[in-house]
């Protein structure tokens, strides 16, 4: 049985996963108007993954029988800077879901809510990795500087990234 508190962060927390597939859209959406479609490409994947952990927290609490009350979300920024600019914006958004995951999961322990606890561990790990993603694209960015070559020789790169 998920606890009052558990219910209404876990449905906070679709709200924000909701938002960060629709900010990573837009950034996607902003690199297509500025002819860099490999991050597009990477923006469109990651706008995906962050609907499929939406998914994942609405089906926790579906399956513990949790009542879900989705939320509004909010519009994403539409105007962006330069790719390093966006990296530093990524960076800094996934280090707040870090935060918002490492809370829910202080609550889970607080609560002694198991279950909850054995799931949030997958969101640990996910996070490392999501952070540990932009990090290494945005030290990348930060080496090129404005290098319009190599900037273009990296959107080819980070155009390769597969879908999971």
């Amino acid at each position: 049985m998920l606890s009052k508190n558990m219910l209404d962060e876990i449905n906070d927390q679709i709200k924000y996963e909701m938002y960060s597939s629709y900010l990573y859209l837009s950034m996607s959406a902003h690199f297509e108007a500025n002819n860099l479609p490999g991050f597009a490409k990477w923006m469109r994947i990651q706008a995906q993954e962050e609907l499929e952990h939406a998914m994942k927290f609405f089906d926790h609490l579906v399956d513990r029988g949790g009542k879900i009350i989705l939320q509004a979300i909010a519009q994403p920024p539409v105007d962006f800077g330069t790719p390093q600019a966006i990296f530093e914006q990524v960076l800094e958004h996934e280090q707040f879901v870090t935060s918002r995951i490492n809370t829910l999961y202080a609550l889970a322990v607080k609560e002694s809510d198991f279950a909850s606890q054995v799931f949030l561990n997958w969101f640990i790990n996910e996070q490392i990795e999501e952070e540990k993603n932009a990090t290494g694209i945005l030290e990348t960015l930060k080496m090129i500087g404005d290098r319009s070559t190599a900037i273009y020789q990296l959107d080819r790169h980070v155009g390769k990234r597969e879908e999971d």
